[in-house]
């Protein structure tokens, strides 16, 4: 193994992302902080490829007649598949830690567990329910506005995991995703890469009119607030960060986002 550079190019960036927060073909050639740097710098792009996949399942339905319903329910299925579930599950287990009412030591350890308690069940049919029936709204308006949201929504949920890694977020434990990539990307960084979802989601919907742009980059500003709410708690619970914090600032992102595209 050759030492880390203080760089990591935006090739050995990309295959992080996608390596790490997707089960498309990527193989991760550089797992230190630097490719971190890159790599969560980088995750709002394998969010779009997420989404826009997602939103291809969902468009065939539609236009092959099946119901805005099942459209959005195959949608909201194609990023669980994508990932392994391993953003619904650190939904879940986040859930169940925040819950348990325990000290941060015994709370991570009840995180740690394969079993799901009562928190991450209620959390997981919720969410599952609200990003369902927020997207079969988005396609009864048509296929183009339900494609749109989708992408959206996995933008602002990979976004969030850009703001979560930045400097001053500390890790919860000493191994794992939340190790590796806690505090590698510099708040400037961050900020940028926020702002640049928040105009490419207003851009995106230009062509549905100006009040469709600011509703969608609302959209985004509301996942991206709603993560960082969440985000807040969890250092505060836990001492910091873990994979499982980082799936549920994904879910509930996405899930305000979708709400705010629902609305008027």
């Amino acid at each position: 193994m050759r030492p880390p550079d203080e760089r990591a190019s935006l090739r050995d960036g990309l295959r992080f992302a996608f390596g790490t927060l997707t089960v498309l073909p990527a193989r991760i050639t550089r797992w230190d902080r630097p490719a971190a740097r890159t790599g969560m710098a980088c995750a709002p792009l394998a969010g779009l490829v997420v989404g826009l996949c997602a939103a291809a399942l969902g468009c065939l339905l539609l236009l092959l007649g099946a119901s805005p319903l099942l459209a959005a329910v195959a949608t909201v299925a194609v990023p669980a598949a994508l990932t392994r579930g391993l953003h619904l599950d650190g939904l879940a287990d986040t859930a169940d830690g925040l819950g348990s009412a325990k000290p941060a030591d015994t709370a991570l350890r009840i995180m740690k567990q394969s079993d799901i308690g009562p928190f991450g069940v209620i959390s997981l049919v919720l969410v599952l329910l609200v990003q369902a029936a927020a997207l079969a709204q988005a396609y009864a308006d048509g296929w183009a506005r339900g494609a749109l949201a989708t992408a959206v929504a996995a933008v602002a949920a990979r976004t969030a995991l850009t703001l979560a890694s930045r400097d001053g977020v500390p890790p919860a434990r000493h191994e794992g995703l939340g190790a590796a990539v806690a505090g590698t990307v510099p708040v400037r960084t961050a900020a940028a890469v926020a702002a640049l979802a928040v105009a490419a989601a207003a851009a995106a919907a230009v062509a549905l009119g100006p009040a469709a742009a600011a509703q969608h980059a609302v959209a985004v500003l509301a996942g991206l607030g709603a993560a960082e709410l969440l985000l807040r708690r969890c250092v505060l619970r836990f001492d910091g960060v873990t994979g499982d914090v980082f799936g549920a600032l994904a879910e509930v992102a996405a899930t305000v986002a979708l709400v705010v595209l629902s609305l008027g």
